[in-house]
């Protein structure tokens, strides 16, 4: 398969295979991916696992068309991607292999007989390789998901092999969804190394890419903004997807008939999705996997053995070990005598990061009572008050509490200029008066909503909440409205003035009418009553502190010399910082960069 002028496909298809990595289930077989690149010298990157020797040196023979190849590239040990480097290097013997130290110390533990000497070119982070007009970049990724992996971006082609990164289950002559396979695949391959991950994309941004070539799954040469932001999504721990998954074991029947019956008043609520999930049944991926897509989590199992029934068991494990956080969950036990199922849950996830726990509980003797039905009613309001508060239907629309989320925190003023929707950050947003309520709203007037508010005189202000994620950040605060379209490919919900308001990470939001306009030189106040007013959630608002010491993320500064961006933390390393240089992920200048160290 030809990918660019220069660069082929080499890489074999598996359907022999059952259980990829001796456990995940793979009904459309795997992929074993290999590239070579044709230039004045010639590259092979990566070679695939030990069954397909012989295919695979007779694509790379195919793809050579009699020349021999000057480097092999070794982004990563794991054997379904190294097994054949001695049976490569046997063939083509000539050949220098490129890799880091910690590559080839793992290599000589692999291929113990094989002669290295002389064969081996060491790169370092950041070092290049030119194999004439394609110039290769190595930039390492540790821990993604193996400690001496490495990616590889030509910036000719503008191509990057990106090693196990944005891979998936399935080969590639079967045609299936990617989202679902290869969420499947993060979550289960390299789950537990979210920050890394996001370390790895942050590099990633500041080059041009046109084409993705993983180890696993197609090559992704077209609509690359959309694999990237579910790479952002899962490896920040994000939701995904609005809903609620239930996951259940039950010996008898009777918690079953409990998850039923919440199932069914939560979807008479409006929740949008409802996933439920017989953990003994179901593939244990795949429970994993909704685990992670969705919001919240309702766990629901019986006592057994003192202790909590093994497929639940199994599945917090699975879970817990993977990082999992940021989400709601509540809890159903079921017992007959001593329940502790509860308890017992909740102790499994005490080192999970940003746990809410559901106030209502359910706690059945047996079967299910009255005061069960209840408790699984306030259950489902707790899981839907955000939903019933997003229709237009269902909503309060004259919750006037909403005023109290205002506080020092962080807002997104959403607006529309009659052409498209727009937002910002701002951190001046104060109520005024109660009777009538109005609240003013300080904006800087670079800033383009500043304009468009001051001629269409509506807004809507979204109180962020302390789930809000520094994409959302980056999304209103590191882009200009004027340039960007913010909600570009995104499902909108919309308020009755007509304009935006944010589906999640917003505990309330308020649609304001101006009033008066008050000029403060560099900032705008505009003074407005409120027309609407919704709570969403009873999360805590997102205040200017909480932003700094738990969201922006911490700049990996050690060991580097250059400058830091004081607003999203990007690393410009260098001796000289140019005075036109615009940081490439938040935009801004070099006023707001600072010295490292």
């Amino acid at each position: 398969m030809q990918i660019t002028n220069d660069i082929i496909y080499v890489g074999v298809n598996d359907h022999d295979v059952d259980l990829f990595e001796g456990q995940y289930i793979v009904p459309n077989g795997m992929a074993y991916n290999s590239y070579v690149i044709k230039d004045e010298k010639t590259a092979v990157v990566d070679t695939v696992d030990a069954k397909f020797t012989h295919e695979w040196l007779d694509n790379v023979g195919q793809a050579l068309n009699g020349t021999k190849p000057d480097y092999l590239i070794v982004q990563h040990m794991e054997p379904d991607h190294s097994a054949n480097i001695e049976n490569f290097m046997k063939v083509y013997p000539d050949t220098k292999i490129v890799a880091n130290v910690k590559t080839f110390t793992m290599m000589q533990n692999f291929f113990r007989k094989m002669e290295l000497e002389g064969r081996k070119v060491e790169v370092k982070n950041g070092e290049t390789l030119s194999l004439g007009k394609h110039e290769l970049t190595f930039v390492f990724a540790p821990m993604v998901h193996w400690p001496e992996v490495m990616v590889t971006y030509d910036s000719t082609d503008k191509v990057l092999f990106s090693a196990d990164g944005f891979g998936k289950f399935g080969a590639l002559d079967v045609e299936e969804d990617w989202d679902c396979e290869a969420r499947r695949y993060y979550i289960g391959i390299v789950g537990k190394y979210g920050a890394q991950v996001q370390n790895l994309l942050k590099a990633a941004s500041g080059l041009d890419i046109q084409i993705i070539c993983p180890l696993h799954g197609p090559v992704l040469t077209e609509n690359l903004g959309h694999y990237l932001e579910k790479y952002n999504i899962w490896s920040s721990y994000s939701v995904e997807s609005e809903g609620v998954m239930i996951a259940y074991t039950s010996v008898y029947g009777n918690t079953k008939k409990a998850v039923e019956i919440l199932a069914d008043k939560l979807k008479a609520k409006g929740c949008p999705k409802v996933v439920v999930c017989d953990l003994a049944r179901e593939d244990m991926a795949e429970a994993v996997e909704d685990a992670f897509r969705y919001g919240k989590l309702v766990l629901a199992t019986t006592t057994y053995n003192a202790d909590i029934f093994p497929f639940m068991k199994t599945f917090i494990d699975h879970l817990t070990e993977r990082g999992y956080q940021k989400r709601t969950i509540g809890l159903i036990e079921n017992g007959s005598w001593a329940p502790m199922a509860i308890r017992t849950m909740k102790g499994m996830f005490e080192k999970s990061k940003g746990i809410t726990w559901l106030n209502n509980e359910v706690k059945i003797l047996s079967s299910v009572s009255e005061e069960n039905m209840e408790q699984m009613e306030g259950m489902a309001e707790e899981l839907c008050k955000e939903y019933v508060a997003q229709s237009g239907e269902t909503a309060n629309k004259s919750d006037m509490t909403a005023l109290f989320k205002i506080g020092y925190g962080l807002y997104v003023v959403t607006s529309n200029d009659g052409t498209r929707d727009n937002g910002l950050i701002v951190n001046t947003v104060t109520q005024l008066t109660d009777t009538p309520n109005r609240v003013a709203v300080n904006i800087n007037k670079a800033n383009y909503s500043h304009h468009v508010i001051k001629q269409t005189g509506v807004l809507n202000v979204n109180c962020l909440s302390v789930e809000a994620p520094f994409s959302v950040f980056e999304r209103f605060g590191f882009q200009s409205g004027r340039q960007v379209d913010k909600f570009a490919g995104k499902e909108v919900l919309r308020s009755d003035n007509g304009l935006v308001f944010l589906p999640k990470y917003i505990n309330a939001f308020m649609s304001l009418k101006v009033e008066q306009y008050v000029d403060l030189d560099t900032h705008g106040m505009f003074i407005c009553t409120v027309t609407e007013a919704r709570v969403m959630s009873d999360k805590e608002t997102m205040t200017y502190t909480y932003y700094q010491n738990n969201v922006k993320p911490k700049p990996q500064t050690e060991g580097k010399k250059g400058f830091v961006c004081k607003v999203c933390g990007y690393i410009y390393e260098g001796e000289t910082l140019p005075d036109d240089y615009i940081c490439p992920l938040c935009k801004h200048g070099v006023a707001d960069f600072e010295p490292i160290g």
